[in-house]
């Protein structure tokens, strides 16, 4: 398996053509490329494709036309094992957590490494106790169930299982949605740690400002069906489109700037 230090991309997307329903074009002629070792923040407007464009990079979409390919693979290869090993290369958190609601805390975590194979139980459980201790849970929290876990909690159980396989690329949907001023910050300081430790690359979806300006190395803006801008924030937020203007000119985003 490479090592994504390695490579200079992780994501590469040229020319994508994405449709919904009857053949609605959502995405037209859009190209993105993610480096290693970045954060790179995707943001757009209500109804631009977000997360259209994250089933894609994932690999659970199909795209119309284009070139799709995650450390080096495109989806469409017809390599089996290719293909997987670059799935696994990968971690998602989804917005609302998606954890299994009949499993407790330390099965939702050891679900990917059962399913990965070639690991005994024991291998197993000193997996998930690390990856319990790195989101800053400890080894009793694996004995509850989703029912009976915080907001926060939920967050940092749905971490430590993205990142169970240890990935080179975790996406995050809306990390932060649903949490208070105090939890979002600490959030935000669990992942710059990650992060600083083991330097994956990031691709976040985003809407809220703070956790914005906290962790991103590089912004996309998704507009006009295409990325219209891939650059830091100083330098996308001065653009002179409408979204950039609505997104960043409000007074949180002005102190965001400041601040940053």
């Amino acid at each position: 398996m490479a090592n994504v230090a390695d490579e200079e991309y992780v994501i590469e997307i040229e020319g994508l053509v994405n449709t919904v329903g009857a053949g609605t074009i959502l995405h037209r002629d859009l190209d993105l490329h993610v480096r290693r070792d970045e954060v790179l923040s995707l943001v757009g407007g209500s109804g631009s494709g977000k997360t259209q464009l994250v089933r894609v990079i994932l690999g659970l979409k199909r795209p119309a036309a284009g070139k799709v390919r995650v450390f080096g693979v495109s989806w469409e290869d017809p390599s089996a094992k290719k293909v997987r090993d670059a799935r696994r290369r990968m971690g998602m958190l989804f917005q609302n957590g998606a954890l299994y609601s009949a499993l407790t805390v330390y099965d939702n975590i050891a679900f990917p490494l059962r399913e990965r194979g070639g690991l005994d139980e024991d291998e197993i459980r000193g997996i998930v106790h690390t990856k319990l201790a790195q989101v800053e849970l400890n080894p009793g929290h694996g004995k509850l169930l989703p029912a009976n876990l915080s907001g926060g909690m939920v967050k940092r159980v749905s971490l430590a299982r993205a990142l169970a396989l240890s990935p080179d690329l975790l996406i995050l949907d809306e990390p932060t949605a649903g949490l208070d001023p105090d939890r979002s910050e600490g959030f935000v300081r669990l992942i710059k740690r990650l992060r600083e430790d083991h330097r994956f690359a990031v691709v976040m979806v985003t809407h809220d400002l703070d956790t914005l300006f906290e962790l991103t190395d590089r912004v996309a803006v998704l507009a006009d069906q295409h990325i219209i801008a891939c650059d830091t924030l100083a330098a996308v937020s001065g653009m002179d489109h409408k979204f950039v203007q609505n997104f960043f000119g409000g007074e949180r985003g002005r102190r965001a700037l400041q601040h940053g």
